[in-house]
């Protein structure tokens, strides 16, 4: 999650060092220069990495090669983590990477390597881990500095020129004159990375409880912003697995207090500047209390789970603007993120031309000069006013009311809003178009892509426009045929990519995805992928003495690095204990259930406290502690009785069918020729097959 920090920082981190945090750069593609210097990261695909090529510093890529030669040169590491929409990264770069002088220090005491956090996400975790550890906050730009066996002296974000000359300084002499203190400041550091990793396997399942789900939920709930939506404080982020996960928990429970909290979350967040009005698709986060000023850079990630999140709502609550947001969110990812070959590109700057934001805001003049005619409507629906603008006469685009009550107070159709809404678009899209764009960040993150195939299938099931389950196997064939290599998977995937390294995030999010696909086209090929890679996961990632997951395969980090708690994505192991759980159920598998079971158990203390940071959790501990339901639909027509059911929200059922007969659990002995039947189980046990989906629904309601 990208933050703004402001610390002193004291012990071995000692200089008075103003860290702060965002996220975009400032160059543009249309810079063409004469470079002076190339290093080695000229030879990388990464975004990111490549736009530090031509640094006078002499950085390299991470690799156990470049650690190697800090041990043979007795050379501390500066590790240097950012991404490739990190504005102070790139600041950084500016002031200080891209000075002689100050590459000259760096080029005579370390070995210095660049990290692209979202090629090596492994890597950024276990220093980020450090940084919080020495000061007590972190972000990005992330600057490390360790021994030559990785483990860290010193951490930090952003520093000036003069702080960054400053630091390397003293590090060098501390790690010169007194080579042994810094040995066992770093080893203090190690350890407590490799202590906030560690996972206490849980006895027994007693904490599986409907007071500890209520109990987390009542201790969340007083930093719910009831007025404005999301969380309280001065900045807001959407995260949807919470969302989704209390939209669930309001439905199982009744609790209209969270379900009226999503809703005007969502609602705030549709009509914000946080969404981008006239092209579609959300920012990362608000800037403001009021969803208003968003940081504008995009992130698949973001827009992959917010489609699932609306279509969800949708669902429940059939509101149109909802559908909106879904449509308009797939047109802009075709539009401005689809990569040419297939699969979707991981991000977009919120800068261009050196100024956040100047791709998407608009001047009243401009509007005006566009509009025409137009513009007096236009003005009073996005809030054209004085009062609204954002800075040098600048406006974001946002709303304050919702459609119903706009055409209400303007006496005016809805149909016709939309006909003359749908003309603005058209008219500033396409002078939107003639600006430089925003750069992409190409790389494609399997990850990332798995979360925007679950996203059209929930377009899918809440809508049933073949054309997004089409999108949805689209994405999951080029992500299977282009980053599953030599049976193993692969984290980021470009054309000429070195990278090799895949992350337990990859499978889970993948399997989910296989899985989701499964229950939608009946399709047993997609499922068993999924056991193949959940296979895989078990061999090369299981830790067996904490029953989780490890990040990463080997042992090349200083710490293992086993990630329990949401942040911007959901938990790997969250949703590989979910995954396990649907696979116990679809094939009766007593040891996955179980597994699943032992994970969440674990868990309980950290949700019951920290609950925002552990939702996916929570997700999974309605399963256990509300009636879960096995929908098993059989015969020629599952398809049609399958997709009937996907459009009713159904927080705590697995649907899934099949039209032939098969020898699965759920569909054994069940096929008959002419006719299709509805199954409705819990813990194995069924009530007699029905008809039609009503009759199920009241089946469910009462068994």
């Amino acid at each position: 999650m990208t933050l703004r920090f402001s610390r002193c920082l004291t012990g071995i981190s000692m200089l008075a060092l103003f860290m702060v945090v965002s996220c975009k750069e400032n160059k543009t593609e249309q810079e063409v220069k004469v470079h002076k210097y190339t290093n080695a990261l000229a030879s990388e695909t990464s975004p990111y990495l490549l736009q530090h090529a031509h640094n006078p510093v002499n950085w390299r890529a991470w690799s156990q090669e470049a650690l190697d030669d800090a041990k043979k040169e007795n050379k501390l590491v500066l590790v240097s983590i950012g991404y490739s929409s990190c504005h102070w990264c790139h600041v950084m770069e500016d002031e200080t990477f891209e000075n002689e002088e100050v590459a000259k220090i760096m080029n005579e005491n370390f070995i210095n390597i660049k990290v692209d956090r979202e090629e090596r996400p492994d890597v950024d975790q276990v220093y980020m881990t450090a940084l919080q550890l020495i000061s007590g906050s972190g972000g990005w730009p992330l600057n490390v500095i360790t021994l030559p066996n990785g483990k860290p002296l010193y951490g930090g974000t952003y520093h000036t020129r003069e702080q960054w000359m400053q630091v390397l300084t003293k590090i060098s002499e501390l790690y010169k004159n007194d080579p042994k203190k810094a040995e066992e400041y770093s080893d203090m550091v190690a350890a407590g990375i490799a202590e906030a990793n560690l996972v206490e396997p849980a006895k027994g399942f007693e904490s599986i409880t409907k007071e500890a789900l209520k109990t987390s939920v009542a201790n969340w709930s007083p930093n719910w912003d009831l007025e404005e939506g999301g969380e309280k404080g001065v900045q807001k982020f959407m995260i949807p697995s919470n969302l989704s996960f209390l939209l669930d928990y309001a439905v199982l429970t009744g609790d209209d207090k969270a379900k009226r909290h999503v809703r005007n979350t969502l609602d705030k967040m549709a009509l914000g500047g946080v969404y981008d009005q006239i092209g579609g698709g959300f920012y990362r986060y608000s800037t403001d209390a009021f969803w208003k000023v968003p940081h504008f850079e995009k992130m698949l990630y973001d827009n992959a789970q917010v489609l699932s999140l609306y279509s969800k709502a949708y669902t429940l609550f059939k509101d149109d603007a909802y559908k909106n947001v879904v449509w308009e969110t797939i047109d802009f990812l075709d539009r401005e993120m689809k990569d040419t070959n297939g699969g979707y590109h991981a991000a977009l700057d919120a800068d261009s031309e050196g100024e956040e934001g100047k791709f998407y805001v608009w001047k009243e003049e401009e509007l005006k000069s566009v509009l025409g005619e137009g513009f007096e409507l236009f003005f009073a629906y996005y809030n054209i006013n004085k009062e609204a603008v954002w800075e040098d006469g600048k406006y974001v685009l946002h709303r304050k009311v919702d459609d119903a009550e706009f055409v209400k107070e303007h006496d005016i159709e809805q149909g016709k809003l939309n006909f003359i809404k749908s003309e603005w678009n058209k008219k500033l899209l396409a002078e939107r178009n003639k600006r430089v764009f925003p750069r992409s960040d190409d790389k494609i993150i399997t990850s990332w892509n798995a979360l925007l195939v679950n996203g059209f299938v929930d377009a899918y099931k809440a809508f049933g426009q073949k054309r997004f389950l089409e999108k949805a196997e689209s994405v999951f064939l080029f992500i299977r045929s282009n980053a599953y290599q030599n049976g193993k998977l692969v984290h980021t995937f470009k054309k000429g990519s070195k990278r090799k390294e895949g992350f337990i995030e990859d499978y889970a999010f993948m399997i989910d995805a296989s899985l989701e696909l499964y229950g939608l086209t009946l399709n047993t090929e997609y499922l068993d992928f999924a056991k193949e890679l959940n296979a895989k996961a078990e061999a090369g990632f299981a830790d067996e003495a904490s029953g989780m997951y490890h990040y990463n395969e080997g042992n090349d980090l200083i710490a293992r690095i086993i990630k329990t708690d949401d942040g911007v994505l959901p938990s790997p192991n969250a949703v590989m204990a979910h995954n396990l759980f649907r696979l116990g159920h679809l094939d009766y598998n007593t040891g996955y259930t179980e597994k699943a079971k032992r994970m969440l158990s674990a868990m309980v203390p950290a949700l019951t406290e920290s609950a925002p940071s552990y939702s996916k959790w929570n997700a999974l501990l309605l399963n256990h502690t509300y009636p879960y339901f096995e929908i098993a639909v059989v015969g020629k027509d599952a398809e049609v009785l399958i997709k009937a059911l996907n459009e009713i929200h159904l927080p705590n059922a697995l649907v899934v069918g099949s039209k032939v007969e098969s020898n699965a659990p759920l569909f054994k002995d069940r096929y008959v020729a002419d006719g299709t039947f509805i199954y409705v189980c819990r813990n194995t046990t069924c009530k007699l097959p029905v008809k039609s989906v009503d009759e199920a629904l009241g089946q469910m309601r009462n068994f």
